[in-house]
């Protein structure tokens, strides 16, 4: 028995031995094989930021170590992952991607392309304005902590709390980037400081106990059963939660509304990326990036204004079956927006039926769409008003994931700052893009993605995930769910919205437009609401190149269908056109048409 022991304890070490050789192999050394260097590659990441770890509940509930802490936003740490950034590409480069097969060299150069692309712009890392009327830390974290930190019992309760306690450390980190920005002479616009300044007083201006962290978090902890929190406990936490807001979360904004108060007078004037040091390269970088393509900003303010031109012959057509003939095309359409059955009333209850019509229009739309989709996703969708701090600067609608393990559904955000910017005819095509088939669909089927490495289910390509949102609000027209034409206008409003942005990002950024000058472009263009036209216009100021992404995704899918249907005849199927974009995961725009043009060929030679 003595030796059984003896040799039990032998294996055993032997055992942690070679596990602990192996560890070391694969997180410090170029691992043996591709596939463990993926995982290490998104292990790495994923264990930087556990913010995005609570976003993607992937781990089990007994390996949360995490859900205490917030993101590290300091300079330090942003040079350091670039760092990391630079050695995964350089680490990629020594495998033989010629030893791969053809799925495996797909994986290959998607994140070869997005590795490469984030080197290529390192020396831009300090080019943006981490904290804007759009996003920044101001209204993520909180946004963040409302809606995705989960409350199922006290564990999480106390690491809510812990989490607000760190609101101190992370804006202080924050604002030591925005300080070093500050001393390179990289200064956001005029608007925006004084837009975030009213965000964070807003913010804060309330009681701590009708803050929307304490209010959530109230929500959360009702929804636990009373057999699992005893309410002695339960108001406990919700005292500590108030503590919280009023010791640590207000003092945080405190310390950033007194850095934008001095920043005011300093930040005047209100110009686009040319005016940044080394602006026009760093602009014709963000054009590509956002892209994924080669397009000069000059093909893109090209391509904008032709775009421009055919949908406003579209757009002109239907209104003049309206009876409306002169003026512009924004004209005319804000004349049939402001026409009383043409919005919902805006009061609390014309808001509730707004988003009970969104709901109802994403389920007929879920059950309707036939055969044109193959696979489709299992997690759900639900429709959520834009928290109400938020809205003045919110865009009009946007997405967020849900969560990998199932238990937080996809979410449909509508903007409820005035009903009127949304009239119901532009409801529908809203609703698809944000919702089914689009972003929910594009976003749920990459997560359920199997046999793929991690980050294929998880990699953003914005003119993919754009692309394909813009492309489903044409899809649902051409499947018949915009029989009226006061519809179609309403989805040709809003693609005319993607084309004049063409026109205005490259205007503001590479032909020196001013603010004023691209409001004017736009509402002569769109018959967009002013209020939402501004907040449109500011959005591109904050971040230039982005709303470039969804014209060109879009014409790039529909070019793609156009070229299987030549090529296959009667043998194409639009569910397998459609199979084919949305189940290799996010990927640039080059590397879709690869995937299309291998389908192409199998199915003409039927291997």
């Amino acid at each position: 028995m003595g030796k059984l022991l003896k040799w039990l304890l032998r294996l055993i070490v032997l055992v942690i031995v070679l596990a602990g050789a192996f560890f070391v192999h694969v997180w410090y050394f170029k691992p043996a094989k591709i596939d463990w260097f993926y995982d290490r590659l998104f292990a790495q990441f994923a264990l930087q930021s556990p913010e995005m770890l609570s976003s993607l509940r992937i781990l089990p509930p007994w390996l949360d170590f995490y859900s205490d802490k917030l993101d590290d936003a300091s300079p330090a740490h942003d040079a350091q992952m670039s760092d990391l950034t630079r050695r995964d590409a350089e680490m990629l480069h020594r495998y033989d991607r010629n030893a791969l097969d053809r799925d495996g060299q797909l994986s290959y150069d998607v994140l070869d392309y997005f590795l490469s692309i984030q080197v290529e712009g390192d020396h831009f890392r300090d080019h943006d304005f981490p904290v804007n009327q759009m996003f920044g830390v101001q209204s993520s974290l909180p946004n963040f902590m409302a809606q995705t930190h989960q409350v199922n019992n006290k564990h999480d309760a106390d690491a809510y709390i812990a989490r607000l306690d760190l609101f101190p450390k992370k804006f202080a980190q924050v604002l030591d980037g925005l300080k070093e920005r500050e001393a390179k002479n990289i200064l956001p616009p005029q608007f925006t400081v004084e837009e975030v300044l009213a965000q964070m007083q807003g913010f804060i201006a309330k009681p701590a106990q009708e803050n929307m962290l304490y209010t959530s978090f109230k929500d959360k902890l009702g929804k636990i059963p009373a057999g699992n929190i005893d309410q002695t406990t339960r108001d406990a936490l919700l005292a500590r939660v108030k503590a919280s807001i009023d010791q640590s979360v207000y003092p945080a904004y405190l310390q950033l509304i007194d850095y934008f108060t001095t920043l005011r007078p300093n930040a005047q004037g209100n110009y686009g990326a040319w005016h940044l040091p080394d602006g026009d390269a760093y602009y014709a970088w963000r054009v590509r990036q956002n892209t994924t393509t080669d397009m000069t900003p000059e093909q893109v303010h090209t391509l904008g204004l032709a775009e421009v031109a055919r949908i406003s012959t579209e757009m002109d057509a239907i209104l003049k079956d309206k009876g409306l003939s002169e003026g512009s095309i924004g004209a005319r359409v804000q004349q049939l927006a402001h026409e009383p059955e043409s919005t919902f009333p805006n009061t609390p209850e014309g808001k509730a039926a707004m988003l009970k019509r969104y709901q109802a229009i994403l389920d007929e739309v879920n059950v309707g769409l036939g055969d044109a989709f193959d696979v489709r996703p299992t997690l759900g969708v639900e429709v959520k008003a834009v928290p109400e701090f938020a809205e003045k600067t919110a865009p009009g609608a946007y997405y967020e994931p849900g969560s990998f393990d199932g238990t937080r559904p996809g979410a449909f955000y509508a903007n409820m700052r005035d009903t009127a910017e949304t009239p119901e005819w532009a409801m529908r095509t809203l609703a698809y893009h944000e919702g089914i088939p689009g972003h929910h669909f594009q976003i749920s089927i990459a997560q359920e993605l199997k046999g793929v490495p991690f980050f294929r289910r998880v990699l953003p390509f914005t003119a993919y995930a754009e692309g394909w949102a813009l492309y489903a609000e044409r899809l649902t027209w051409e499947l018949g769910f915009e029989k009226d034409p006061l519809d179609n206008l309403g989805r040709l409003r809003d693609e005319m919205m993607r084309a004049v942005r063409l026109v205005v990002d490259s205007g503001i950024h590479y032909k020196h437009w001013t603010r004023e000058q691209a409001i004017q472009y736009m509402m002569e263009n769109t018959g967009m609401a002013e209020s939402d036209v501004t907040a449109e216009i500011e959005r591109y100021f904050v971040a230039p190149g982005q709303a470039l992404a969804y014209k060109a995704g879009m014409l790039k899918i529909l070019e793609l269908r156009e070229k299987a249907k030549q090529a296959l005849g009667p043998a194409f199927k639009l569910s397998e056109f459609h199979d084919q974009v949305l189940t290799h995961g996010s990927l640039p725009l080059a590397l879709l048409e690869r995937v299309i043009d291998d389908w192409i060929k199998t199915k003409q030679t039927g291997a």
